[in-house]
């Protein structure tokens, strides 16, 4: 008889519960106000990645998961702001993933999930360029608010902990289903 994993029993509890709970719609618009000003500070700390979007400036880029959607333009300052509602896309990137814990899994051991892209090739380079070289520094933001030797600190105990996690996933069972 085979026994089912708590992980899963835990999954199926969240997808039911996502499937009929939804956020109201001001607390979508503020979430996605503040992703929008967190990947600007990320931008603005690397001059190549502004440069590069600058070039694509009024381009929409509409990212979907599940009932999850963003749709975001390149501002003339190589930065990003929310599109408004009836801009149309130039790229759609879908996630493909539907599950929260495989998304996690793949993030947590530097993967990139399963991508849809329709749209404009040019653009989807760009982004895949950004994805690829544009690394938020938080242990240097960090320092700038408790000082450089506390920063190091919690970096450390940051990148201990993500290595156990790591090493948790990977150790338990249908881990290796999943990353196939």
């Amino acid at each position: 008889m085979a026994t089912q994993s708590p992980f899963s029993l835990f999954e199926n509890l969240i997808e039911r519960a996502s499937a009929t709970l939804q956020p109201p719609p001001w607390v979508v618009d503020e979430v996605q106000n503040r992703i929008v000003l967190l990947l600007n500070h990320v931008l603005q700390q690397e001059p190549e990645a502004t440069a590069r979007l600058a070039r694509q400036k009024g381009r929409v880029v509409l990212m979907q998961w599940r009932s999850f959607h963003m749709a975001l333009v390149a501002t003339p300052a190589g930065l990003l702001d929310r599109a408004t509602p009836g801009m149309r896309a130039d790229l759609t990137l879908t996630i493909t993933e539907t599950s929260p814990f495989a998304l996690a899994q793949q993030a947590l051991s530097a993967g990139k999930p399963g991508v849809r892209i329709e749209g404009d090739v040019q653009l989807a380079a760009e982004v895949n360029w950004l994805v690829d070289h544009v690394r938020w520094d938080l242990e240097e933001d960090l320092s700038r608010v408790v000082g450089d030797t506390t920063a190091h600190t919690v970096g450390n105990v940051v990148r201990s902990a993500t290595s156990t996690l790591r090493q948790f996933i990977g150790k338990r069972p249908g881990a290796d289903k999943a990353s196939a």
